[in-house]
């Protein structure tokens, strides 16, 4: 009985020493200056960098998506069934306007062309011999006449077969670039089958759709730039060449239509085009994307404070416009001056002291990013 209330009393005596080691070291890592509940995480000094809120300028911008196509482009069909004899163009090539791309089989249509030039031939000795009897009193001007329409008729047969004729000939109706085909020699088609597309692409339109509300600021002949998204870093110069006569009563838009030139043939008809049109420009406080957090629909930032002899983070509600080149506008809740920190936002909470690096003005703080634009 005695060992084990000896035991019991020692065990008890080992507990109690833990707890108040325990309780030492609690009081002991708490930070210096920082005891009590305000310590823990937003006691240690972050070390951030710093921005500082200027003024920059915004261009105002409609931002818009088209897909390209050629001045002209059409599908080269032909308009009778029959056999293909010769392939006058390869895949790719660059054609004339007139150029024949395609013949087709024309032994028929030979065979009439000869026989209706014969007939004009005779047409036009029966016609010269009446009329010389008819001059002379011989015969009666009624005959003659009869032999200048026979004349005239033998006249329209031959352009009836020489139309024929060129119905088996298929010509490029405009210069421009061919693509691929699959029609060789030997190949039936029919009226309405693709043999190759034509397009014109020394020019490319774009054509896209703008709210109504922009019609005051859209103007035929204004400058634009538009950007493939296979080259999204080459911004392509155009202008808008032309505004349809009507607004869309479903979408309440407008379609637009602009020109691009083209001259190394890099912009290929059917690519995605994102057009730009700026429209007016102002200065306004800006600071880098990077400095801004979003909880919801409101945008926060985190001002550097001055608190005792060191600085701590605030958290400051700001009224945001536009994003452009890497930027935020800002309509409220800071001013010219102040400072902000620049990134690392995860690692900060209100109120928490900072160790701040070296500092730069909100304009310099981002490089400008291409693409990173909004409508406004």
């Amino acid at each position: 009985m005695i060992r084990r209330h000896f035991f019991l009393i020692v065990a008890a005596a080992l507990l109690g020493l833990l707890v108040v080691g325990g309780a030492l070291k609690l009081a002991t890592a708490q930070p210096k200056g920082q005891g009590g509940p305000g310590g823990g995480a937003a006691g240690r000094a972050a070390a951030v960098s710093q921005v500082t809120v200027t003024n920059r300028a915004f261009i105002d911008r409609i931002e818009v998506l088209g897909v390209a196509k050629g001045r002209q482009s059409v599908t080269i069909t032909s308009n009778t069934t029959e056999l293909v004899t010769a392939v006058r163009f390869r895949d790719g090539q660059r054609v004339s306007q007139g150029q024949v791309l395609v013949e087709l089989k024309a032994g028929e249509e030979d065979a009439g062309l000869i026989e209706a030039k014969a007939r004009l031939i005779q047409a036009e000795r029966d016609h010269a011999r009446w009329k010389s009897l008819a001059d002379q009193g011989i015969a009666p001007r009624a005959t003659a006449e009869q032999y200048q329409s026979a004349l005239e008729t033998a006249r329209a047969g031959v352009k009836a077969a020489n139309a024929r004729k060129l119905d088996r000939v298929i010509r490029a109706p405009f210069s421009g670039v061919v693509g691929l085909t699959d029609v060789a020699p030997g190949s039936l088609i029919s009226p309405g089958s693709p043999i190759v597309s034509l397009d014109d692409v020394a020019v490319v339109r774009v054509d896209f759709k703008v709210p109504d509300r922009y019609l005051p600021v859209l103007r035929e002949g204004s400058p634009i730039v538009a950007r493939p998204d296979a080259y999204a870093d080459d911004a392509f110069q155009g202008r808008i060449a032309l505004l349809d006569s009507r607004i869309d009563a479903a979408t309440r838009a407008i379609t637009a239509r602009a020109e691009f030139p083209n001259p190394a043939g890099r912009i290929k008809p059917g690519m995605l085009m994102r057009v730009t049109i700026s429209h007016g420009g102002r200065d306004a406080l800006a600071v880098p994307e990077a400095a801004v957090q979003f909880e919801g629909d409101q945008a926060y930032v985190f001002v550097i404070a001055a608190r005792g002899e060191g600085q701590a983070a605030r958290k400051q509600a700001i009224d945001t416009g536009v994003s452009q080149d890497g930027f935020v506008e800002i309509r409220g809740g800071l001013k010219v001056g102040d400072r902000v920190v620049a990134d690392g936002l995860n690692r900060i909470q209100d109120g928490q002291p900072l160790r701040v690096g070296g500092g730069r003005p909100a304009a310099a703080a981002a490089a400008p990013a291409a693409g990173q634009t909004a409508t406004r």
